[in-house]
């Protein structure tokens, strides 16, 4: 008689997962050329492409249209996007793309370009208004085919399925989410990167980098989502630095490309932690810029996850990935990437005072992504971050 080894149904630490890229990817320089072949493979013959003024005049939409049009498409360009869209950008962005009667969607630009265009996608097929798709799975019809081409390196959102919008009214940012708003196509094209000011390639450069260590340990992670997580942030490591030193160096543009492109897809299979959520306030009310107001609160976010084991132990994961030591030295390394990035300053620059500490912790404990962080947490604790990260 044999003896058998009977295992678990599941082993400890691991969870079940459904994973179904949602997004057909292409890397590489000028990989923008192949918009126009694509949007027609998508049955497009009318694109709405949504864009920004700033990337108007990098040029960029320009070259877009050109090779829409070259493959036999009409096109009309929406490019007021704003940075960190309202449901008005999506509402004006509606009303053009209802004018134009178009069936294919380019959201060219960084996230909010990107966010916009989903948020369009969301109205202009099923009806409504974007308070009706907070959360996950409420669009009931079928969306239009969105090709992304980010021209940042940071939000990922090229590979997510979410549009993040703020009531015009509350200023609460609303995650919206539908497996049929995920782009069919992301080109991701390093050329398009080296358009970006200095300060947007920092402040996109320090998103990307959160991404992948919130990402690495919340309590929806996957053994999927950590692949991607621990991808993502050996990439950011070794090319961040790099390009924020040397703008024109393209293989670290590509680095970065990849990436927050990586740490999206980790984002859309295991979601992001406290320092989202934390953040999240301190740019709706005082218009700290994204990038800064999450690498502001990391640090001190690892902090008060990493008294979790386990928390800690996935810290630690990452840490080795990228050949560094102890909890020590892995965040001593993340404060050397927001030296280098000049966002080491406290919350005081702000012109915040302490009394809205209370408002602002409340506010961040309301966040979706609050959640998910692998450690509860708390209004109480967020005023404890706020207070350690003033300066």
């Amino acid at each position: 008689m044999h003896a058998t080894t009977r295992h678990s149904p599941t082993t400890p630490g691991l969870k079940g997962f459904d994973f179904s890229p949602r997004t057909r990817v292409i890397f590489g320089e000028d990989s923008i050329e192949r918009v126009g072949e694509l949007a027609r493979e998508l049955g497009a013959k009318h694109v709405l492409l949504v864009t920004d003024k700033g990337i108007v005049a990098a040029g960029h939409p320009a070259r877009a249209v050109g090779f829409i049009e070259g493959a036999g498409l009409y096109v009309t360009i929406f490019d007021e996007v704003r940075e960190n869209p309202t449901t008005v950008d999506v509402d004006r962005c509606v009303e053009v793309a209802r004018q134009a009667g178009i069936d294919l969607i380019v959201g060219l630009g960084g996230g909010s370009s990107m966010d916009t265009a989903k948020g369009t996608n969301f109205i202009l097929t099923n009806g409504g208004q974007m308070k009706d798709y907070w959360g996950v799975g409420k669009a009931t019809k079928p969306m239009l085919p969105m090709i992304a081409i980010p021209t940042t390196a940071g939000t990922g959102s090229e590979c997510q399925s979410f549009a993040l919008i703020s009531d015009d009214q509350t200023h609460l940012k609303m995650a919206c989410g539908d497996p049929k708003a995920a782009a069919k196509v992301a080109i991701l094209d390093p050329l398009l990167t080296i358009s970006q000011p200095p300060r947007v390639t920092a402040c996109t450069g320090i998103d990307t980098l959160v991404h992948a260590v919130e990402t690495a340990v919340t309590k929806k992670r996957t053994s999927v989502s950590a692949i991607y997580s621990r991808e993502a942030f050996r990439l950011c490591l070794g090319g961040l630095e790099r390009v924020l030193r040397d703008p024109q160096d393209l293989e670290a543009r590509g680095m970065m490309q990849l990436s927050a492109a990586f740490a999206g897809t980790a984002i859309e299979n295991s979601m992001l932690g406290a320092a989202h959520s934390a953040a999240n306030p301190l740019t709706a009310r005082f218009g700290v810029v994204h990038g800064q107001a999450v690498g502001l609160m990391l640090p001190a976010v690892i902090g008060f996850n990493a008294r979790d084991p386990l928390a800690h132990e996935r810290y630690m994961e990452l840490s080795d990935a990228a050949d560094l030591g102890p909890i020590e030295e892995f965040v001593a390394e993340l404060e050397v990437l927001l030296d280098v990035a000049k966002m080491r300053e406290g919350l005081s620059q702000y012109k915040i005072d302490h009394k809205q500490f209370p408002s602002l912790a409340r506010e961040a404990a309301q966040q979706w992504t609050a959640n998910f962080n692998p450690r509860t947490i708390a209004a109480e604790d967020f005023e404890r971050l706020y207070e350690e990260v003033f300066g």
